[in-house]
């Protein structure tokens, strides 16, 4: 379920702000909208599994509160960020 190395570096890579940044918020959505896309795969064949969504559906909550906290604090790279994780319909 987790991400390998090469998917961890691919995603830091097109969203880090500069080489040495792993943690902010851009970098944490896109890494946590990468496993979740990746679990809900997951749950397509193995409907039963409870347990698992719990863990999804706290996933989706921390993505949830960075999204907002980017969008309080920066509303162009939030708006920027949405369009390219395409989290909007």
């Amino acid at each position: 379920m987790a991400l390998n190395k090469d998917q961890r570096q691919a995603v830091l890579k097109k969203h880090q702000r500069s080489t040495l940044d792993t943690g902010s918020s851009e970098v944490q959505v896109a890494l946590l909208t990468s496993r979740i896309n990746d679990i809900t795969k997951h749950f397509i064949t193995h409907k039963k599994d409870f347990h698992g969504r719990r863990g999804l559906i706290g996933m989706v909550n921390r993505r949830r509160k960075l999204l907002d906290y980017l969008k309080r604090t920066n509303v162009e790279k939030y708006s920027a960020l949405i369009k390219e994780l395409d989290l909007r319909k």
